[in-house]
């Protein structure tokens, strides 16, 4: 039986993708304006039509047309586009053109003809006046012919087996005459957390999520490369187990990567001023460092919410990265991963600001994974597991600058006042990953 073919707009490097081929979905197609998250799409899902595009004016057609899906019926569209207005006393807050993008999904939902769709937003949109946005939002998919889930619901990562606290309003629709989705009941606790479920199982905490993994300190290669080969690893937690696919269930319901576990991937070092170590060292585990503001992770506890900071169009702000609650550092880029719920297999941008932005700005895929989960049920569908191994994309893909990456989609390079890759000394050591990394049934 053929799966179930989704469509991912505002797709970022893919953390909802992710979920929903996890859960059993077919992600045909991933719509995305920025060409670094392109490309490292592209990388992860090489079978994924990858559509360098703004939502602004896009048609249906050109989608169906570039994943060749002909008629085929879309059973899921699902993304998170940006809003930012606020509301104004006598106006719609819809009408605020910096909620444009907003519109452009619902439009693109109803020409897709898709039977169901998933929203999500930020928490801030469930309070105060931000709400009447939401009513509206509401309204304007009933008019084009779907039922939402009400009320609607703001899930949290942690009580997804996420050892992050990230909350997310999510919306949940249907065409009418379909079976509007169910919210998916928390299935962990968050670690030490007081407001416990009952019944639930303690979710995996910051140490269970990285304690396998080895100090990228060690390794003086990670100052020039994001990669390196390791003779060993530490004892995994079953949460990070999953995350090296050490387990039968690691793949879930998605297809298989053809990759290299041998190597430690996304974990280019950071270079701290012994200052600043000493200041992390002597912060306590849980609270915030005061210069820096900088968080220290909590062994026995979960991560604060990972952020993305801003894109070179607007300022190139890089959000902290928290302390490693073992060592006085940030956390490498694949530890952050490890924190929002990425197989190790999943690889980022290899310049460490990229690679932080990608998984700021993501779903983490259990949380995706869970409410996709919810739509296939929906559709009274039963997800079949996935044997045949899929090789992964080019990985000059993840070395890419933003022109480079723009060339490669054939779109304009976007505005942008930061790229923190240049010099002919890199670009040789990608070369040499290329080859070295091509990779190989394992």
């Amino acid at each position: 039986m053929a799966r179930p073919i989704a469509i991912d707009l505002f797709a970022g490097a893919g953390g909802m993708s992710l979920g929903f081929e996890q859960a059993g979905f077919d992600v045909a197609a991933a719509v995305e304006v920025d060409p670094i998250h392109c490309a490292v799409h592209e990388y992860n899902f090489p079978r994924t039509a990858v559509i360098c595009s703004s939502v602004v004016g896009l048609t249906a057609e050109r989608i169906r047309r570039e994943a060749r899906l002909a008629d085929a019926e879309v059973a899921c569209v699902f993304g998170g586009p940006p809003c930012q207005g606020f509301s104004l006393i006598g106006h719609r807050v819809l009408d605020d053109p910096r909620n444009s993008l907003v519109l452009e999904f619902v439009r693109l939902v109803g020409e897709l003809k898709a039977r169901f769709f998933v929203f999500e937003n930020v928490k801030g949109l469930t309070v105060g006046s931000q709400r009447q946005f939401l009513s509206e939002l509401v309204g304007a998919f009933e008019q084009i012919g779907y039922e939402v889930r009400l009320p609607w619901q703001v899930l949290n990562s942690a009580n997804y087996g996420v050892p992050q606290s990230r909350e997310r309003l999510i919306l949940l629709g249907a065409r009418k005459g379909c079976r509007v989705p169910e919210y998916p009941a928390p299935q962990t606790n968050r670690a030490g957390s007081r407001k416990l479920l009952p019944n639930l199982p303690i979710g995996p905490t910051c140490g269970e999520a990285l304690g396998d993994l080895p100090d990228a300190d060690r390794f003086t290669s990670l100052l020039e490369s994001d990669h390196q080969r390791i003779s060993r690893y530490g004892k995994p937690s079953p949460y990070a187990a999953e995350l090296r696919c050490l387990t039968n269930d690691a793949w879930h319901f998605g297809h298989p990567r053809e990759w290299r576990p041998e190597y430690l991937t996304s974990s280019a070092r950071t270079t701290h001023t012994d200052i600043s170590r000493e200041r992390f060292a002597r912060t306590e585990q849980g609270d915030v460092e005061p210069i820096s503001r900088f968080f220290r992770l909590p062994e026995h506890g979960v991560s604060n919410t990972l952020r993305a900071g801003t894109d070179g169009a607007r300022g190139a702000f890089t959000s902290p990265r928290p302390i490693h609650y073992k060592y006085p550092r940030c956390v490498t880029v694949r530890e952050m991963a490890r924190l929002h719920g990425f197989p190790d297999w999943f690889r980022l941008h290899a310049t460490k600001w990229h690679g932080a932005r990608q998984i700021g700005n993501a779903v983490p895929p259990p949380l995706a994974r869970a409410i996709a989960t919810g739509v296939m049920q929906s559709m009274r569908i039963a997800p079949a597991r996935i044997s045949q191994p899929l090789p992964l994309g080019d990985p000059n893909l993840l070395h890419m600058e933003m022109s480079e990456a723009a060339e490669h989609f054939g779109v304009e390079k976007p505005d942008s006042r930061r790229d923190r890759k240049s010099g002919a000394k890199k670009r040789k050591q990608h070369e040499i990953e290329a080859v070295r990394l091509r990779l190989v049934k394992v």
